[in-house]
């Protein structure tokens, strides 16, 4: 489980890819399963909560460090700049419940909501709770529509 929060931590403001990941971490707690999921889901929401916070007190310079974002930036398509404006928009509308709304969304990137919603004045709390409930909520989504689909198929 330790993992899955330094995990969580890290990939709120610095690694690149998926936070869903942890869903598929080979734990055997000798829990029921739905024990099981519901414990990765929180020790994973609290992870990047914690680190959303970490992400939102470092500020905007922390969003032009990394080469992935500088190389994305300077490519033909700039997601990110299309990502910061919709995140922004959604941060200026519906502020900390537009937050959460924006990171319940399934392999979106994480990171550009948080350095974008630092547009927001300095609640730490409010934010903190925004990314907790996001990134449950993502996980949540995510566990849905995987589990839908193996239903499905």
């Amino acid at each position: 489980m330790g993992i899955i929060f330094v995990y969580s931590f890290l990939i709120a403001f610095a690694l690149p890819g998926p936070s869903e990941i942890v869903l598929l971490a080979p734990l055997d707690l000798g829990l029921p399963s739905w024990v099981h999921l519901s414990t990765i889901m929180l020790v994973s929401a609290l992870g990047k909560a914690a680190g959303s916070v970490f992400a939102f007190h470092i500020g905007q310079e922390v969003k032009q460090s990394g080469p992935i974002v500088r190389w994305v930036r300077r490519s033909r398509w700039d997601v990110l700049e299309w990502s910061e404006k919709r995140s922004t928009q959604l941060a200026r509308r519906y502020g900390y419940a537009g937050l959460a709304l924006a990171l319940s969304v399934p392999f979106f990137p994480d990171t550009i909501s948080i350095y974008a919603f630092a547009v927001l004045d300095k609640n730490y709390l409010r934010f903190a709770i925004a990314t907790f409930v996001g990134s449950l909520g993502r996980l949540l989504v995510t566990a849905g529509l995987v589990g839908g689909a193996s239903v499905a198929v």
